[in-house]
């Protein structure tokens, strides 16, 4: 498999590559690959020529240090997992922070119309600029046709599509649905800092939103919330960060049911210092 560390070297192998029936795919990810990432790739892999995917842990979507410094880097394990899927479709971009950056590391300020002020925005200052930059340059880089990311991270999903809408840049994203372990866990690569026990226990965060599906068919919203609210009140592995409804298309929390409206559910959650995110669509 072709693993390459510089955007240089990168572009002048896909411009070998390219013909008139070329088509590129893009998976970006932070590495610590697993089932779910590999989802994205497989959905890239039916629809491209080639599709390349960049392990890269960006420092300017972190604002906490230590979350950063924790964040798992597994580049080998990550090449061998892909390797399971192509060696000759798959091509990796590992680069390093200059390779990416320059020399100044800065994040851009993006207007992303107030997707940015909702739910992970409220708790992660500065995060969806970061995640607007990382994503823009490897844009910029790599210039696919497609771009697939996962569910999961629906917010950022959304962030994604208004960066594009915004930047004019010429690439189609799509949304892939969320892999999930056997107890209903959304798949992460923060998972792997989860104890035993916490991931056993962890099924209770898909099976609140299970719950709340249900309930949104005949009760108010806002009892929905303080039940939830009850689910992990003076849990002993998990403490709640966030509940909200929100409409799908522009994360507006819902305010009164409007049957013309589609919205989800979204979740953030503490697992000790291990954050876990989730969503589901309610209607």
């Amino acid at each position: 498999m072709r693993v390459y560390t510089s955007k240089a070297e990168l572009r002048t192998f896909i411009s070998k590559e390219k013909n008139t029936a070329f088509s590129l795919g893009f998976v970006p990810t932070m590495g610590a690959l697993h089932v779910g990432h590999l989802s994205l790739v497989k959905a890239a892999l039916a629809e491209n020529t080639l599709v390349v995917v960049s392990i890269f842990v960006n420092p300017t979507q972190f604002d906490n240090p230590n979350d950063l410094s924790s964040y798992p880097r597994t580049l080998t394990e990550d090449v061998q997992l892909l390797e399971t899927l192509s060696e000759t479709q798959i091509l990796v971009y590992a680069p390093t922070v200059s390779d990416v950056y320059g020399s100044e590391m800065n994040a851009d300020h993006f207007d992303f119309g107030g997707l940015e002020f909702e739910m992970e925005g409220k708790f992660r200052t500065g995060h969806f600029d970061g995640v607007g930059t990382i994503v823009k340059h490897l844009f910029e880089i790599v210039k696919p046709n497609f771009a697939y990311f996962g569910e999961k991270d629906f917010q950022q999903l959304q962030i994604i599509k208004k960066m594009v809408e915004i930047t004019k840049l010429p690439v189609t994203i799509t949304g892939c649905p969320i892999e999930r372990e056997s107890n209903g866990l959304a798949m992460s690569s923060r998972n792997s800092r989860l104890s035993a026990e916490e991931i056993e226990k962890s099924g209770l965060i898909y099976k609140t939103l299970q719950t709340v599906k249900e309930k949104f068919q005949s009760e108010n919203h806002t009892v929905i919330s303080d039940w939830v609210s009850t689910q992990f009140s003076n849990h002993p592995l998990f403490e709640l960060e966030y509940f909200q409804i929100s409409e799908s298309e522009n994360l507006a929390p819902i305010q009164q049911k409007n049957q013309t409206k589609i919205y989800r559910a979204f979740i953030a959650v503490f697992a000790g210092d291990v954050r876990l995110i989730d969503n589901i669509a309610l209607n």
